[in-house]
């Protein structure tokens, strides 16, 4: 039997592998620490595989060479960014694991400026004394909203967090059964409400809340009222809501707000663009609510944030709690959301700078047309093993928004000539490429909601497909 210890001496040297050119090289791509770390650990491994063969194997095999060494480093360190672009082809719009919404190009360059140059963040350009962040926003959120005031935080759930601890602490926050949502990730309204310092009372039934049950729970202990817009779910059937309107007048004439949680929240009416029409900021502002609070990524289209409009005393307030400095955002979100509402001043234009809007607004002629123009190059890239097709699919808005509406669309549909496995193979080293493709398995087949896709991003997505479907399962 050969002995283990005489193959190890046979093992390069940390200095030896390091004085390879190979190493020189990714020396100066990753720095000397790193580089010598990664050596190090690729010489482990490489003792570790030694150690778990027996002696015939030692005896017949070489041990590895500084250039095998080097090599193995260099698949250490040569990774790709685990945050790199995509190409969403799920069919769900703004999908909560890939980012949500995309960000217009005039967000993305005023967000690259303020990264790379200093920007008054909390500076009076005019007075040179300190300044406000929510400046930068606040106008812009009274005007499109009409709105007496404004504040932002880094998301809707933190702005109905901050409301509630504001309004609500030690106190009791009214709501009504059927508006106790649980939103992504199982976070639900009753643990928020919790966590904000909110003794929750519960009102109606899961179906059918009346004015009454509002006005049975309200005392002196009462904080404020609590309305949900069930953006993520419906219930239908025999049921009852009180509308915003008249719950905001019960509210009033209690002597607490009304505070009016949107979710998604949109600044123009959707139905304006062929979609499902949900109830705007301003209208919601205009229905009583003394506090309105939505997001940012979703219908708004922009970057993550929450946003809270409303009376301004109520908005000062807010401002003073603690935690509003726990949940701000910085500079770089600020100077995106703030190119994103500059666009929402022209409405008549906005799919055209807006992608959430435009992707939404897409006609199935249009992505069909889009299809049937890349099947003859996705067929040639996929070769004999697999057949594509162009299906009917219906997209989604994603995110809890319009859950159920859904949009005609046009799909690419790949199936394999073989077995299952060789399909579900293809779509995960689809998720490996340079430019990984996010696709659906359903049915006995791959599909590729083209919906999504850019006409900028065809090219990426063609070469991805050759990559990896090239390659044996």
């Amino acid at each position: 039997m050969a002995d283990p210890d005489n193959v190890f001496r046979h093992l390069p040297a940390v200095a030896t592998v390091l004085a390879t050119p190979e190493a020189v090289a990714l020396a100066g791509r990753h720095g000397r620490q790193a580089t010598t770390n990664a050596i190090r650990d690729a010489l482990a491994d490489a003792r570790q595989a030694l150690q778990r063969q027996d002696g015939s194997a030692l005896a017949g095999d070489r041990p590895p060479s500084a250039h095998d060494i080097v090599h193995a480093a260099a698949r250490r360190l040569d990774t790709p960014p685990t945050l790199r672009p995509v190409i969403n082809l799920t069919g769900t719009i703004l999908h909560t694991n890939l980012g949500r919404a995309l960000l217009p190009e005039s967000a993305i360059e005023a967000a690259v400026d303020a990264m790379r140059h200093p920007v008054p963040l909390e500076y009076d350009l005019c007075t040179g004394a300190r300044g406000e962040r929510d400046d930068h926003v606040r106008a812009l959120l009274r005007e499109l909203t009409g709105a007496d005031d404004a504040t932002v935080v880094n998301n809707n759930a933190a702005a109905v967090l901050l409301c509630l601890n504001t309004f609500a602490l030690r106190r009791e926050a009214i709501v009504s059964r059927g508006e106790l949502i649980e939103i992504g990730g199982a976070f639900r309204m009753p643990d928020i409400m919790a966590r904000a310092g909110a003794d929750m009372v519960e009102v109606g039934t899961t179906n059918r809340t009346h004015p009454a049950d509002y006005r049975d729970a309200l005392n002196e202990r009462s904080g404020l009222i609590l309305k949900v817009h069930t953006s993520n779910y419906r219930i239908q059937g025999f049921t009852s809501e009180v509308g915003a309107r008249e719950l905001a007048g019960i509210a009033d004439k209690a002597g607490v707000p009304l505070l009016n949680d949107l979710g998604s929240g949109s600044l123009v009416d959707l139905s304006m663009h062929g979609l499902a029409r949900e109830p705007t900021v301003r209208e919601a502002v205009q229905e009583g609510a003394r506090l309105v609070t939505f997001s940012g990524d979703k219908l708004l289209g922009g970057p993550q944030a929450g946003f809270i409009v409303g009376d301004r005393a109520l908005i000062e307030q807010i401002n003073r709690n603690p935690l509003k400095r726990a949940l701000r955002v910085d500079k770089m979100r600020l100077a995106a959301i703030e190119a994103t509402l500059r666009l929402y001043r022209d409405p008549d234009r906005l799919a055209e700078h807006l992608p959430t809007l435009r992707y939404l607004s897409r006609t199935v002629g249009e992505i069909r047309a889009q299809a049937t123009r890349l099947l003859p190059a996705v067929a040639a890239r996929l070769g004999e093993a697999f057949h594509a097709d162009i299906g009917d699919c219906h997209s989604q808005v994603g995110s809890g928004a319009l859950p159920l509406d859904t949009l005609p669309s046009a799909a690419l549909t790949i199936r394999a000539h073989g077995s299952q496995s060789a399909l579900e193979a293809l779509a995960a080293r689809l998720r490996t490429g340079a430019r990984p493709i996010i696709g659906r398995v359903a049915d006995g087949a791959l599909h590729f909601d083209l919906r999504c896709l850019a006409d900028s991003d065809e090219a990426a997505f063609l070469a991805t497909l050759a990559e990896r479907s090239a390659e044996a399962p």
